[in-house]
This record gives C-alpha cells, sequence and structure tokens, in this order.
C-alpha cells in the first residue's frame, strides 16, 4: 500500500500509471480518485493487496477547499463552461452560509454530477455528458459528518468537510449555490485524509519507491483477528479451510494472520474458515 500525494492538473489515473512504472507491476488500485482540478492523497493498493480494496470502503475521507458563488458551469468544477451566472452572492453574510451548511450536514439526498463516473446504462455519465446528452442522476444518500466555514471571502467561502463513501464535493458545492439562490461550483479541493491516513503521510508520485510500501493489514483493521499456525498458514495460502476457532463466537470475514502478517481473509462457514482473499504466498 503506498500514500501518494496527487497534484492539480493529472488525472489520478496519470498518478497510478506512473506509480506502476515505478514499481514495474500492473496491479495498482486506489481508494478513491479525485478530479483532475483536485490535489491531495490518494491511498493506492499493490499486487494482491489490490483486493483487501473493498475492506476499507467505508473509510470517511476529509478534504479542506473552496466554493465559488454566482458562477454554475456544467461540471460543477472550474473546469466545465459556464452555464449562468448571479450577482445574488453581494447580499450573503457569514451566518447565512453558515446556516446553509448546517442543512447539509448529516445524512442527506445527493445528486451526483452528470460529468461523473457513475455508471449509466452500462456506461460513464461523463462519456455522455462530454457528448452533449442531457444526464440526470437519480439522488442517493450520503454522509457529510463535518462542513464547516474557514473563511467567509465573497464570492468564496473557504471549508473543510469530513464525508463518507459516494460523496461528491462538487454536488455539495452546487448544492449550497441553489439553497443560497446565487448558484455556485467548487473552485478548489485537497483531499486531507483518508481513514487514518494523512496527507501528511504521503509521497510525490516521482518519489516513489519498494520502500516507501506500507503494510496492507491496516486495510481490515476493523475485521475480527484470528492467529494461525505455520500448518495452517499452509493450508490457507493454497486456498484450503481451516477449523474455525472454538469459543470466540466470529461471524463474517476474519483477517488471518501468521508471525504477525497478514496472510488471508477468510469467511467463518460454519465451523471453517474460508479462505476468501490470500494476500501471501
Amino acid at each position: 500500500m503506498l500514500l501518494v500525494v496527487k497534484p492539480a492538473g493529472p488525472t489520478s489515473h496519470d498518478v497510478v500509471d506512473r506509480v506502476r512504472r515505478a514499481l514495474s507491476t500492473r496491479r495498482v488500485g486506489h481508494l478513491g480518485t479525485l478530479d483532475p482540478f483536485a490535489e491531495g492523497l490518494l491511498v493506492l493498493v499493490t499486487g494482491r493487496a489490490t483486493r483487501l480494496a473493498p475492506f476499507a470502503a467505508g473509510w470517511t475521507k476529509a478534504y479542506s477547499g473552496t466554493i465559488r458563488f454566482g458562477r454554475v458551469t456544467d461540471t460543477d468544477d472550474p473546469t466545465g463552461a459556464v452555464l449562468r451566472t448571479s450577482d445574488a452572492w453581494r447580499g450573503l453574510d457569514p451566518t447565512a452560509v453558515e446556516r446553509a451548511f448546517e442543512r447539509f450536514t448529516g445524512t442527506v439526498a445527493q445528486r451526483p454530477p452528470a460529468h461523473s463516473a457513475v455508471s449509466v446504462g452500462g456506461e460513464r455519465a461523463y462519456r455522455r455528458a462530454r457528448r452533449g446528452e442531457t444526464v440526470t442522476l437519480p439522488e442517493r444518500p450520503v454522509e457529510i459528518h463535518r462542513l464547516e466555514v474557514l473563511e467567509f471571502a465573497p464570492p468564496d467561502v473557504a471549508f473543510r468537510a469530513v464525508v463518507g463513501p459516494g460523496t461528491y464535493l462538487r454536488s455539495l458545492a452546487r448544492d449550497v449555490g441553489e439553497q443560497l439562490g446565487c448558484g455556485a461550483h467548487l473552485a478548489a479541493l485537497t483531499r486531507t485524509a483518508v481513514g487514518p491516513f494523512t496527507l501528511a503521510d504521503a509521497v510525490s508520485p516521482d518519489a516513489v519507491t519498494v520502500a516507501e510500501m506500507r503494510d496492507p493489514a491496516v486495510l481490515v483493521a476493523g475485521l475480527p483477528r484470528h492467529d494461525v499456525s505455520e500448518a495452517e498458514r499452509s493450508a490457507v495460502v493454497h486456498g484450503r479451510p481451516i477449523a474455525a476457532p472454538t469459543g470466540e463466537g466470529e461471524t463474517g470475514s476474519v483477517a488471518l494472520f501468521a508471525a504477525g502478517s497478514l496472510v488471508a481473509v477468510a469467511e467463518t462457514v460454519g465451523d471453517v474458515l474460508k479462505p476468501r482473499v490470500v494476500v501471501s504466498g
């Protein structure tokens, strides 16, 4: 696993490709991309650890950014075409913005941007939008744990947010602008944390080496842990089930460790543990 700083400009996949070349492997995945205009922390997983990514799907992400009022774009960010402008932001004050933020804190219904990777009829929404098609995605519930004003300097407001999976900060900016009656787009964005990791822990894509790799066991830190013997380890790495520990009453997924290292994630089936994701040979 790697923690990499994505600069503004290149796509997240551009960064992934640079890491692939640096490590001489094609098996590099991520725990969530950033839009090209955005910057900040990318958590990458490599090799067999790519199969552990779903176990971190519930991690929160933290951001700092800037919402610009009075200008709506077709991408909800600064890269898109301007759809409309308004001077209504001139009547805003910090209290009005803070009250709007309060309305978007908690579990809220959010419509993803038309220019997003959400699948529509088997095709990414952004591909349809780029062809000029009208794309209106259905709302879905997202969790915004924290949303606070850092500085109000009209027409901009600097903010900080902590959000759950599937939340689009571009949609948040758009919706806040609609709520305040002046329109808005997300002008700048920096991802500052993913789960237990912060941007300060990350390295430049150009500085990636094998020495920067981290233990992927953190991806399954939320699972029950079971330490196995050497004989059990040998069975697990070959995909064979082992006896479930008695008296622990665990169900579902279990992280299996041998000599302190993660070997696999197994599923409890009756009185056995069946390996589902093997990460150690």
